[in-house]
């Protein structure tokens, strides 16, 4: 199967590119996606080996300020299942769950950020699920020639 790329959302208050780098391993499960089509990528799309552009949302500015690698395919999202759990889901049950994560690992932080703004002045970017209006979602597929385009001006 070719390999797919991908662009996740993730707050930098909440978990910040750095963050990831300082997990043992630098490997960490994409948690916390409460949207039934960000699960269903997450659970059916996202496969072992694919390329991430880590995207950091609701910030000035916003930018993809890295790369990661999916190192583990969909799997139930433990946090579900744990009444302590800021994302604690009553209603899913170990037998049926709702929710799904995927383990991703850093691959680099950019040298160059690639704000949002740069990113809807470049025409090779053209037709970029992110750029479109009304796009929200936390997990969106990339092709690779935008996912090119954005590692290249991120290591400028």
């Amino acid at each position: 199967m070719p390999k797919k790329y991908w662009l996740f959302k993730s707050e930098p208050d909440v978990y910040p590119i750095e963050a990831l780098a300082k997990e043992k391993g630098q490997t960490t499960l994409w948690d916390g996606i409460r949207n039934y089509q960000a699960r269903n990528t997450l659970r059916d799309d996202v496969q072992v080996g694919d390329g991430v552009l880590f995207y950091h949302s609701r910030v000035n500015p916003m930018a993809v300020v890295g790369t990661a690698t999916v190192t583990r395919a969909g799997y139930p999202d433990p946090t579900q299942f744990d009444p302590k759990a800021k994302k604690y889901d009553a209603k899913a049950k170990p037998e049926e769950p709702t929710w799904y994560v995927v383990d991703i690992k850093l691959d680099e932080i950019f040298e160059n950020p690639v704000t949002l703004k740069e990113m809807r002045e470049m025409k090779a970017l053209d037709g970029m699920v992110l750029l479109q209006k009304g796009s929200r979602l936390s997990v969106q597929p990339v092709n690779k020639k935008h996912w090119t385009a954005i590692n290249k001006r991120g290591m400028g």
